[in-house]
């Protein structure tokens, strides 16, 4: 009889590992699917910073602008 209770724990210790593992995988599913099409979306991707060059103190509107070339 002993035997019984332990092979009915291992099956239900099986069955809720099994649901944990479906949870997970359909989270993660869900969280690709979301993030390929953010990635396939209409917007392009951020523009990264660029070097401008030489700033100046543009002392009128209080901010600097790039240096005038030339």
């Amino acid at each position: 009889m002993p035997q019984l209770v332990v092979l009915a724990l291992l099956g239900a210790g099986a069955y809720v590992g099994y649901r944990l593992i479906q949870r997970a995988s359909r989270d993660i599913a869900a969280e690709l699917r979301r993030v390929s099409e953010e990635l396939s979306g209409g917007s392009p991707p951020p523009r990264g910073e660029r070097d401008l060059g030489r700033l100046e103190y543009d002392a009128k509107s209080g901010v600097y602008r790039p240096a005038k070339r030339g």
